[in-house]
């Protein structure tokens, strides 16, 4: 009988991608899900047929309940997810406390269970902030300096919750910790799905004038590729591997898609980050370049990313096609 995965956030839009990678490898998955109103989507969104080994458990990040029975036979886990906000909270507890308690309800139960392994999805949130001037790629040795001015509650959160996962594994070294740190996901989603990405491809799609962002990219198949590889590698354990594909804006999105829209000025993006959440959260972005190395998950997995405009194009692919109700 084949292993038993368990992801973590499976009905996410890298969670559902990395359901099916597993499946497609061979395993038995279970993923958990807040409410099992959501199951049917998943399977449909995965193309699990009734005899798919797909289940599902209810558990919460954010309560104990259900995770002893979430993690019961598992193998290993993929932990995948994550609380991820439209904009900043007042508090920014409100999102602190929920990833790093939530990563580490995730441990302990792994722990107890006897898993093989953890991967934990992290983000480049943990990496790249707080530096100043950082004319090298940032990698795996850096940093968020979450004391630094200007770093968000959700770059905090990523970076104290994998803080928090690498002292638990220090504590615990019978259990094997891996962490996978993604830059900005694009890609076509499985079924329907939100967020940045989806965002910023709906809005170039969509509108004649966007603002002259620039950000890291990563196909979310590729994501889910790497969450497999770094879970059965045996020189995986203990390491952190950072995944991007490349480094684009705005501009040149739009011009894969088609597109020529207007780049908005940084100053109206700036004027409007007071009032509007998403406009504070672009503030953040503009004229920044962050870039990274994935040379890591290139040398020791042999993982190796699809080129950045083919993401790119077939994730308009499937948002038109979603929105024009096609297949």
């Amino acid at each position: 009988m084949s292993d038993l995965v368990l992801v973590t956030g499976g009905t996410g839009y890298l969670g559902a991608h990395v359901v099916k990678a597993a499946l497609d490898a061979g395993y038995r998955v279970r993923t958990t899900v807040r409410s099992l109103a959501r199951a049917d989507g998943l399977r449909a969104a995965v193309g699990a047929r009734s005899d798919t080994p797909l289940e599902f458990a209810l558990a919460d990040l954010q309560s104990d309940d259900g995770w002893g029975e979430a993690v019961a036979g598992v193998d290993y886990v993929l932990h995948v997810a994550s609380p991820y906000p439209a904009g900043q909270p007042r508090d920014e507890n409100e999102l602190i406390a929920p990833a790093r308690e939530g990563t580490l309800r995730v441990l302990r139960a792994a722990l107890a269970a006897g898993v093989k392994r953890v991967v934990i999805t992290s983000s480049f949130a943990a990496i790249g902030y707080g530096h100043g001037d950082h004319p090298e790629p940032y990698t795996e040795e850096d940093w968020t300096d979450v004391a630094a001015p200007g770093v968000t509650a959700y770059q905090k959160s990523k970076t104290l919750a994998e803080r928090a996962a690498w002292e638990f594994a220090a504590e615990h070294p019978e259990l094997e910790v891996v962490s996978v740190n993604p830059v900005g996901i694009f890609g076509p989603p499985l079924g329907a799905a939100d967020g940045t990405s989806v965002f910023i491809l709906r809005t170039v799609q969509r509108s004649p004038i966007v603002p002259d962002m620039k950000f890291g990219v990563v196909d979310v198949r590729d994501v889910a590729a790497l969450e497999l590889a770094a879970m059965t590698s045996a020189d995986a354990a203990g390491e952190r591997f950072l995944a991007v594909s490349g480094f684009t804006g705005m501009k040149h999105v739009a011009g894969v898609l088609g597109k020529r829209p207007l780049l908005l000025p940084d100053w109206v993006v700036r004027a409007a980050a007071p009032f509007a959440p998403m406009a504070r959260s672009l503030a953040n972005e503009i004229g920044v370049e962050k870039r990274g190395s994935s040379a890591h998950a290139g040398e020791l997995l042999g993982w190796r990313p699809r080129p950045l405009d083919e993401t790119i194009r077939d994730m308009g692919a499937a948002l038109v096609a979603a929105r024009e109700g096609q297949p």
